[in-house]
């Protein structure tokens, strides 16, 4: 099995059920997607898991990157007996309190190494985003706190937590979902405030934590800077390059979300004619997972490059050594 490549599709899949079937066999196979996600309908053994991890690997013939949403708290596909159990983020700060760096960096050790544990090498977290007041409740309590500079120190060390345990973190959302008030898996959310106010508040974390590998976009309306969701807009991924100082590998959160609007194809190839770098598609439905590969094909030539940096740390990672005991022993002295 080699180790990375040119030519990878401009997507990371999702696949329907606990075993790859045939049909998606051949896909993901001819596809060569950059990387994979699971989910709860992909998740019920430990073996299973680390079976269908084997499998995808198997099937494009190289290291792929597996994802998950793995943040804790209601964001946990992995749940007890399995792996060990959460409360969410910002109940988890406030929880500790003064210890709160430690204990969230012995937190996202813990869960990389279980995630490592399993086969899987990617962790879409940490959630930078601001927890205001107004903050939807689908996101609020997933947020590690309510100011910049918080959120900038603990999602630091979320991060740091989940590299020292093996594992990719996907740092999310770019460039900023907490003054959000709709969910934007049902609708577009659309924030009021004018750029110079979020440049010293909800962008703030995503510039202090530019240089991690991987970011995921925002489904967001910044009215003030484009009529269009963050996710497609041009203006947006300028300002995430630009102004954030983002250079790592972008993709767009999922694809069927209802933020975006029209068909799935066509939310696809926006996202990539905007310069993102992937799209993220996780229902694993094959007919719709063609006919996105049909219209986005491969990466393009800067994002393959930014990709091979993502390569280069991920495969470095798979050399920490799993000790669930060590990191057991960790949250026990944090």
């Amino acid at each position: 099995m080699t180790n990375a490549k040119y030519g990878w599709c401009a997507a990371i899949f999702g696949c329907a059920g606990t075993v790859l079937n045939a049909r998606e066999k051949a896909f993901f196979a001819k596809a060569d997607p950059f990387g994979f996600i699971l989910f709860g309908r992909n998740i019920q053994t430990a073996d299973q898991i680390r079976a269908l991890c084997a499998d995808l690997r198997d099937v494009v013939g190289w290291y792929v990157p597996i994802f998950i949403d793995q943040e804790g708290g209601r964001v946990q596909r992995l749940r007890a007996p399995l792996v060990k159990e959460w409360c969410a983020p910002l109940e988890y700060v406030d929880m500790t309190g003064e210890s709160a760096e430690q204990a969230i960096f012995a937190r996202y050790f813990m869960i990389a190494q279980e995630l490592r544990d399993l086969g899987i090498t990617a962790n879409c977290a940490p959630v930078a985003d601001i927890a205001h007041p107004q903050t939807h409740k689908i996101l609020k309590n997933r947020c590690f706190g309510r100011d910049a500079m918080t959120v900038s120190r603990l999602a630091r060390v979320a991060a740091n937590g989940l590299l020292a345990g093996g594992v990719l973190p996907v740092v999310k959302h770019i460039p900023g979902h907490g003054l959000a008030q709709v969910d934007s898996h049902k609708e577009a959310p659309v924030v009021t405030e004018a750029k110079e106010v979020l440049d010293v508040s909800d962008f703030v974390p995503f510039k202090a934590l530019n240089y991690l590998p991987m970011g995921m976009t925002a489904h967001v309306i910044y009215q003030n800077i484009d009529a269009k969701p963050g996710t497609i807009s041009e203006k947006i991924i300028g300002l995430i390059r630009n102004d954030l100082g983002f250079d790592g590998l972008l993709m767009s959160d999922d694809l069927s979300m209802q933020a975006l609007g029209g068909t799935v194809v066509k939310r696809a190839k926006a996202v990539i004619d905007v310069g993102c770098d992937l799209v993220l598609h996780c229902n694993g439905e094959l007919g719709e997972m063609r006919d996105i590969t049909d219209s986005i094909g491969e990466m393009s030539a800067t994002a393959q490059l930014r990709a091979h940096k993502v390569m280069a740390l991920h495969n470095s990672l798979s050399g920490i050594k799993v000790d669930l005991a060590q990191a057991h022993a960790q949250l026990e002295t944090r």
